[in-house]
C-alpha cells in the first residue's frame, strides 16, 4: 500500500515519475488567470492567521463546510477565524475523494513543511504553527509566490481599476511579472438598467468625460482598454453564460443604449443585441493591441437569491449551466475571422457536456499563423480535479494538438493555491507515463519530457510572448 501524498502521488508508473521528476518539478509557473488581489502582492501582506489566507473568500471550501451543516457564522459570519478554522478542519475528514482533501494537504505539506492529516484532532496545533509561520517575513504574499516558483501572475480587473497596485509592483522590480487581465463583464451587464447606470457613472467620472450616446460610451471604454494597455495589460476575459451572437444593426445598439440611460429596462432580444455589439467591439480592439482574449462560458451564477442578496456575489452559490453554445460560439469566431480580426484566443467551458464541442471548435479557427491560436482552456472551476484535468487533456488528445496546449491556471483567490499546478503536472505526467509503459507512445523521455516542459511553461510563456 502507498504512503498517502508520498513523492510520487499520482504517478503510477515509473516512467510517470521519471517525466514529473525530471521534466515537470522544475518548471516556473505562469498564472494567466487568478482572481488574487493585486493590492496584497503591492503590499506584500503577511495574514494573521492560517483563517485569513485559506478560508476568506474560498467558496470552495465554504460550499464543502455548508454541505457538512456548519451554520453560516462560522463560514462568512462573525465567529473568530480560529472557531471558523476549527469547524473547517472538522469538515476536511468528510471531504474524502472531493479535490479538496488533496489540495489541503498538498497545500499544508508544500508551504508549512506540515505532514499531519488535518482533521478536529490535528487542527489546534496545525492552526497555531502554521499561523505562527504566516506572521515571519518568509511567508508574506511575495515570498510565498517566489516560493512556489510563480513568473508571471495575471489577475482579473474591471476597466474602471486604477491599476495603482500594479504600478507599484512593477515600480518596485517584484521578481514575479504582475498584469492586469481587462475584465468587462460589469460594463455589458444591462440585466439592470439602474445598475447599468450606475457603472456608467463610475466610467464618467473615471474618464472624465459625459456619457450621453452609444459612441460616447465606447469612447469611455477604449480609453480604459487603451490605459490597461499602458499598464502592461495584453489579455482580457470575460465571464459569461454564453457567448452572444445575434444579429443587430448600429441603430437599433444606439436606441437599446437610450432605453437603458432613460432608466427603462429593456426586452430579453435588446439585451442579447447590445451584449453581442460590445463582444464584438472588445474582440476587435483586443486584435489590434495584438492581445490573446479568454472567455469563460457555462456558469449560471447567485442561484440562490435569498443568500446572495445576503452575502453579496462570489460567495459559493453558482454551478454548471447548460446552453446551446456551437452556433453562437462558431457564429462569433467566424464573423470576427472574416474581418481579419480573430484574436489569440482561449475558451473555457465548463459543462463536461461541451468538451468535445470546445475541443474540435478550437480547430475551425486554427489558420497556421500562430501554434495553437485558438485554445481550449485548462479545465475550469466544478472541472480542475483528477477527473475533469484527465478529461479535458484526453479530449484535447484526440481531437487536437495536447503539445500547444498552454496549460494549467489557478482561477483562484487564495495564495496558497499554487499547489494546483502541480497536481495538473502529476496527471499529465501520469497519462504519458502509463501510456508509454504499455507500448502506446514510443520509449523516447527526452522528447516526451520537451513536450510536459512545453505545456507546463514554455507554451504559455510562448503564446503571451511574457
Amino acid at each position: 500500500m502507498k504512503a498517502f501524498l508520498d513523492e510520487n502521488f499520482l504517478l503510477h508508473s515509473t516512467t510517470a515519475q521519471t517525466l514529473y521528476h525530471s521534466f515537470a518539478r522544475q518548471m516556473p509557473i505562469i498564472d494567466y488567470h487568478c482572481h488574487l488581489s493585486p493590492a496584497a502582492i503591492s503590499g506584500d501582506t503577511r495574514f494573521e492567521n492560517l483563517t485569513q489566507i485559506w478560508l476568506y473568500g474560498d467558496h470552495y471550501k465554504w460550499r464543502a463546510m455548508r454541505a457538512n451543516g456548519v451554520d453560516e457564522s462560522f463560514i462568512t459570519g462573525n465567529k473568530t477565524d480560529k472557531e471558523k478554522f476549527l469547524q473547517w478542519a472538522a469538515t476536511v475528514p468528510f471531504t474524502l475523494r472531493n479535490p479538496l482533501y488533496h489540495w489541503t494537504h498538498l497545500e499544508l505539506q508544500r508551504y508549512f513543511d506540515v505532514h499531519e492529516i488535518l482533521n478536529e484532532s490535528s487542527a489546534e496545533g496545525i492552526y497555531e504553527q502554521c499561523s505562527e509561520k504566516l506572521r515571519s517575513p518568509e511567508y508574506s504574499v511575495q515570498s510565498l509566490l517566489r516560493k512556489m516558483n510563480v513568473k508571471v501572475v495575471c489577475t482579473t480587473d474591471d476597466p474602471l481599476d486604477s491599476l495603482q497596485h500594479h504600478q507599484a509592483i512593477k515600480k518596485a522590480g517584484f521578481a514575479t511579472t504582475a498584469l492586469p487581465a481587462f475584465r468587462p463583464d460589469a460594463a455589458m451587464n444591462v440585466d439592470s438598467a439602474a445598475n447599468f447606470n450606475k457603472y456608467i457613472l463610475a466610467l464618467e467620472n473615471v474618464t472624465d468625460t459625459s456619457i450621453v450616446i452609444y459612441t460616447d460610451f465606447l469612447g469611455a471604454l477604449k480609453n480604459r482598454h487603451d490605459f490597461f494597455a499602458v499598464n502592461g495589460c495584453t489579455i482580457s476575459d470575460h465571464g459569461l453564460e454564453e457567448i452572444y451572437a445575434d444579429d443587430f444593426t448600429a441603430s437599433e445598439i444606439d436606441a437599446i443604449f437610450n432605453t437603458i440611460r432613460s432608466g427603462r429596462e429593456i426586452s430579453l432580444a435588446d439585451n442579447r443585441k447590445f451584449k453581442s455589439a460590445l463582444l464584438l467591439v472588445f474582440a476587435g480592439w483586443d486584435f489590434d493591441k495584438g492581445w490573446v482574449q479568454q472567455y469563460h462560458i457555462g456558469a449560471i451564477r447567485n442561484n440562490n437569491s435569498r443568500m446572495s442578496t445576503r452575502l453579496g456575489a462570489d460567495t459559493g452559490w453558482d454551478s454548471i449551466g447548460n446552453f446551446n453554445h456551437a452556433k453562437p460560439l462558431a457564429k462569433f469566431l467566424n464573423v470576427l475571422d472574416k474581418e481579419n480580426k480573430l484574436a489569440k484566443t482561449i475558451l473555457y467551458n465548463l459543462n463536461p457536456a461541451d468538451n468535445e464541442l470546445m475541443a474540435t471548435m478550437i480547430g475551425n479557427f486554427n489558420d497556421g499563423s500562430v501554434a495553437g491560436k485558438i485554445q481550449w482552456g485548462a479545465a475550469w472551476w466544478f472541472l480542475d480535479q483528477k477527473d475533469g484535468m484527465a478529461t479535458q487533456l484526453n479530449t484535447l488528445s484526440n481531437m487536437g494538438l495536447l503539445s500547444k496546449f498552454v496549460g494549467m491556471v489557478t482561477d483562484s483567490r487564495s495564495f496558497l493555491s499554487y499547489p494546483r499546478h502541480e497536481y495538473f503536472r502529476r496527471v499529465l505526467c501520469n497519462l504519458f507515463g502509463s501510456e508509454i509503459e504499455k507500448g502506446e507512445l514510443p520509449n523516447d523521455i527526452d522528447w516526451t519530457g520537451k513536450i510536459i516542459e512545453d505545456i507546463c511553461y514554455y507554451n504559455a510563456k510562448n503564446y503571451f510572448n511574457w
